[in-house]
């Protein structure tokens, strides 16, 4: 194997991590952003707001544990939302680094290196 080759080898590597992470810190930004307008805006969940039925056709719940009701599934949103929210944070955290990591690397490689010789004649 060359130097060509292992040079060819390692910027497709430095890319295709460069790619990976690009498209994972997209993926959290937009989950970040949706958690927290979901945190801000929670969804009324009008299925937790039905009436239940009993045998007799009536409504067998009271309005305290409707009011229970409301209450939990307005916290499980929350804590939905949460976690949500921390889980895309982790995944930015982690992905923009290794993202600016591989990235430099790839500019590094990219640049032109300069010999004395050719200092000398830009002069």
């Amino acid at each position: 194997m060359t130097v060509q080759d292992r040079t060819s080898l390692r910027s497709a590597y430095l890319y295709l991590v460069c790619l990976v992470t690009l498209v994972i810190g997209i993926f959290a930004a937009v989950s970040t952003v949706r958690n927290t307008v979901g945190l801000l805006y929670p969804d009324p969940g009008l299925s937790a707001f039905e009436p239940v039925y009993g045998p007799e056709g009536r409504d067998r719940l009271s309005d305290e544990e409707r009011a229970e009701r409301e209450e939990a599934f307005e916290e499980a949103e929350r804590r939905r939302a949460v976690l949500d929210l921390v889980g895309a944070g982790t995944m930015l955290l982690i992905a923009g680094p290794a993202y600016l990591y591989h990235w430099r690397r790839v500019q590094a490689e990219r640049a032109p290196v300069r010999r004395p010789a050719d200092e000398a004649a830009g002069s």
